[in-house]
């Protein structure tokens, strides 16, 4: 029979204690990089900051999709946070400070509608991921409308610019509302005669285009994929230089608009998150950008692929943040 002396269980004691501390210093290092047998395991959450059916729910959920059939991370729980064009969804990213289990998806929209709201939960207080996508924007009408082309729209909100309803799905500021007040102001009317209605996301402004409340929408087009294919929508045109193959619709300078005006949506996490969990949420993107599920989201919807990440898109958030509010106090809305 083998005895153990004190030294012995000294020494078996420090060896158990070795292999624990290894162990602790391996799973200390785990998060959503993608060799982790855990990453598969991790559940994670995507805030949107609009209803169902609008542009960041689309543009989110299409991420979503794309991490979780490939196996990127684990499930997400989405969560449509709805209130003041994206100021309630901010704040609470704000409120979450450290949190290193939630992403918000995001865009030019939100930017707008925090200084038009009186909000401090501006967007570069947050931790910037990644930048996704650019689309530019359509203008829409109802399929009976009296507008058959862009010049039938020009000539009529000329003559009388408060006498054409134009809904957006943001709110002032963003970029459904940015988008006509630009228009407008390289057509010679005055931004301030413009008969702007918002609606809370794509969802809401399609039924107020089929129902006749508003004569005009000007929305990115990826919301109204259903509608435009079953023609009880139709496109005058699109706000980008170029034409988009998903859609038959001519470009404002085709039409004789020298103007030109593009949308952008990201991904945002809250502020305070470590250094690590930052670079490890840049990684998922990444990957998740390079999928076929996205690919394909991004030819179904028309978007422009325009992925940029960390300090890149940190010093664009910026540059946006200054924009957009300088823009805004010049109509005295912020």
């Amino acid at each position: 029979m083998i005895t153990w002396g004190t030294s012995g269980r000294r020494g078996r004691m420090l060896g158990v204690g070795v292999v624990l501390a290894l162990a602790l210093a391996m799973l200390a290092g785990c998060g959503v990089t993608r060799d982790d047998e855990d990453a598969a395991n991790r559940r994670l959450r995507m805030m949107i900051p609009n209803s169902p059916g609008g542009g960041y729910d689309l543009t989110g959920r299409a991420g979503v999709r794309a991490m979780e059939q490939n196996e990127l991370t684990g499930r997400f729980e989405v969560t449509n946070v709805i209130g003041a064009g994206g100021t309630v969804a901010m704040q609470r990213l704000m409120n979450e400070r450290g949190a290193d289990d939630l992403l918000m998806t995001m865009g030019l929209g939100v930017v707008g509608s925090v200084f038009t709201n009186g909000s401090d939960a501006t967007v570069d207080k947050a931790t910037p991921i990644a930048q996704l996508v650019s689309e530019p924007e359509g203008i829409l009408v109802p399929e009976d409308s009296p507008f058959r082309t862009v010049q039938d729209f020009v000539e009529a909100w000329r003559k009388d610019p408060g006498s054409v309803s134009i809904g957006g799905g943001s709110s002032p500021g963003g970029p459904d509302h940015l988008f006509p007040m630009q228009l407008a102001d390289e057509l010679g009317i005055d931004a301030k005669d413009v008969n702007y209605i918002t609606y809370d996301g794509g969802g809401p402004l399609t039924t107020a285009l089929l129902g006749a409340k508003i004569d005009v929408g000007m929305s990115g087009l990826g919301e109204f994929e259903g509608q435009i294919e079953d023609g009880s929508l139709r496109v005058l045109a699109v706000s980008g230089d170029e034409r988009l193959e998903t859609v038959d619709a001519p470009t404002l300078k085709e039409e004789g608009i020298d103007f030109s005006f593009i949308n952008w949506r990201g991904v945002l996490a809250p502020p305070g998150i470590s250094e690590q969990t930052r670079e490890e949420y840049i990684e998922l993107l990444t990957e998740m950008h390079d999928t076929p599920e996205w690919r394909e989201a991004l030819e179904r919807n028309g978007w422009i692929d325009d992925f940029t990440t960390g300090d890149e898109f940190g010093t664009f958030l910026e540059e946006q943040n200054e924009r957009v509010a300088s823009t805004l106090e010049e109509l005295g809305l912020a």
